[in-house]
């Protein structure tokens, strides 16, 4: 099988090696495509940096991958894994392999996550799709990460389904002092919040104005059984997701139905 490798740290990142040796340990076909710099927060967007129409790739190399085709893209993950399924980097690949990214992905707010981004972008036009993450802010414990991620792998290869994501998030704990693996379903919230400060205008345009806007962490609480509230207690978490679909539950018989009625 041939697998593209992405992420939104940047090729650069450590996340993004470990998950390729990962993938080359398991016998897939690899090729590596990322960003060229971090563009986390970009959830699905297809944008990029362009020379007279071209999308800019340079070669790199991982020291310990010699043989794997690494490539820096100056684009957003969505749209290398986008063009990837068009055959821009070779032969369409059968799984998106994205991360393994610096900080969590849990909870509702993996809509804004361009690692999520490029998975689900991949299983929209078929591929399988896995997406890892390790917690915290310091990131020490790679080897936890890296064991989970091979057994997430061998999962979604051998019982993934098309069209679908396994998204995992591994806590930044040594591996011994982690209690497992488990399924389960996204928290109400994010890994962060926007807290809104002063405003006013900028003192060197009359027409342009300004909105402080910083991030802060938010810490689960650890008694909800939900992704956020287990990796907050130690576990490694599951959950599969699905490409956007409508949402047909929803009525809509009080929508205009006629010419008359946009009227």
């Amino acid at each position: 099988m041939r697998a593209l490798i992405v992420n939104d740290d940047g090729v650069d990142s450590h996340g993004i090696s470990v998950l390729s040796r990962v993938a080359v340990e398991a016998g897939l076909d690899v090729v590596v495509a990322a960003p060229h710099a971090e563009r986390s927060g970009a959830s699905a967007s297809l944008s990029a940096l362009e020379e007279d129409g071209r999308l800019v790739v340079s070669p790199r190399t991982f020291p310990d991958l010699p043989d794997t085709t690494v490539l820096a893209v100056e684009a957003s993950p969505a749209l290398i894994a986008f063009v990837s399924m068009y055959g821009a980097f070779g032969p369409p690949p059968d799984i998106v392999l994205s991360g393994i990214n610096h900080g969590p992905n849990t909870g509702h707010a993996i809509l804004h996550s361009g690692t999520v981004g490029a998975a689900l972008t991949g299983a929209n036009h078929g591929s399988l799709a896995l997406a890892v993450s390790l917690a915290g802010s310091v990131h020490e414990h790679w080897d936890g990460a890296e064991a989970v991620a091979r057994h997430a792998l061998q999962w979604v290869l051998s019982q993934g389904v098309p069209g679908t994501v396994l998204n995992v998030n591994v806590p930044d704990i040594p591996l011994h002092e982690l209690r497992g693996l488990r399924t389960a379903p996204l928290a109400a919230f994010g890994a962060v919040q926007a807290d809104i400060g002063e405003s006013g205008q900028t003192p060197d345009d009359d027409d342009r104005r300004f909105v402080t806007v910083t991030f802060s962490d938010i810490r689960a609480e650890e008694a909800e059984d939900t992704d956020a509230g287990l990796l907050a207690q130690g576990w490694a978490t599951a959950t599969v997701l699905r490409s956007p679909f409508e949402a047909a539950d929803v009525a809509t018989e009080d929508l205009p139905r006629t010419a008359a009625d946009l009227g």
